[in-house]
């Protein structure tokens, strides 16, 4: 696998929340409450497919030899996946959108920096996802392809275009320049391709480990879609739009994963 491909599968995810941020030069003002729940629901079902199809059935896959329990390692590994979640939740002061109470230690951070950690916490898994499905892939593993590979890079970058654009049209509303919202859009998904590389570079050392580490970054995704998408996509009236586009995603993330990665 060329260096190239490896720089464009961590960078493409990257690139999807920076175009997504890059909506507050185009657009005014914030997005409506009910634009903003389909296109977390829609984010929600592209990270519950890509945990699943990409990330836990390769893990099980892999342990096929030891038979009836085949299944233990993606359970450790996904089980220190949300406790990874869980611990970063409480030491990492952050906001919710659509939420009064800041999360985490008390501090004395704006609003607007804690709503880019609450972003960045839950990109945070997503770069683990693609860095550990790229050494996967570079380690020879019949069980992850090139073009599944690539299929994680791309359903993670559709659903964080609007992620840059909800999290960057919010803080041009609230006052910031449409550069500081921009760039602050722009900060939250960096932590993906650095997040990416430093798994890749463990999981090339650790190959063995490989099972528990794509079932690890199923946890973190999964923790982050129980704990903060849901909850978001199902806020007001009128919530089933965020269902309806849920299932969009699942079942594009599914078309992606399989179509590519046969």
């Amino acid at each position: 696998m060329s260096v190239s491909s490896l720089f464009w599968g961590l960078m493409i995810p990257f690139i999807g929340t920076s175009a997504g941020a890059a909506c507050v030069f185009c657009m005014r003002g914030a997005l409506r409450d009910s634009v903003q729940r389909a296109l977390t629901g829609f984010a929600s079902g592209v990270m519950v497919a890509a945990s699943i199809w990409s990330l836990i059935v390769p893990a099980m896959e892999q342990c096929a030899n030891m038979g009836r329990l085949a299944f233990l390692p993606a359970v450790v590994g996904f089980w220190l996946g949300v406790l990874f979640l869980l611990l970063l939740d409480r030491v990492t002061p952050h906001l919710h959108r659509f939420s009064e109470q800041s999360e985490g230690p008390r501090t004395k951070l704006a609003r607007t920096t804690m709503m880019v950690l609450a972003v960045t916490l839950h990109n945070i898994p997503e770069g683990m996802a693609v860095g550990v499905v790229y050494a996967g892939l570079r380690s020879g593993s019949a069980q992850i392809s090139a073009g599944g590979a690539l299929a994680l890079a791309l359903g993670i970058a559709i659903q964080n275009f609007p992620e840059g654009a909800i999290i960057s049209l919010p803080l041009r509303a609230e006052g910031k320049s449409r550069l500081g919202a921009f760039g602050d859009g722009v900060l939250s998904g960096a932590v993906e391709p650095i997040a990416g590389l430093i798994t890749l570079l463990a999981a090339q050392r650790v190959g063995p480990a490989m099972p528990y580490l794509l079932s690890f970054a199923a946890g973190a995704m999964l923790y982050v879609v129980v704990e903060e998408l849901i909850p978001e996509m199902s806020t007001g009236a009128h919530s089933n739009i965020g269902v309806v586009m849920f299932s969009a995603g699942f079942t594009l993330m599914m078309a992606l994963d399989v179509g590519l990665g046969g």
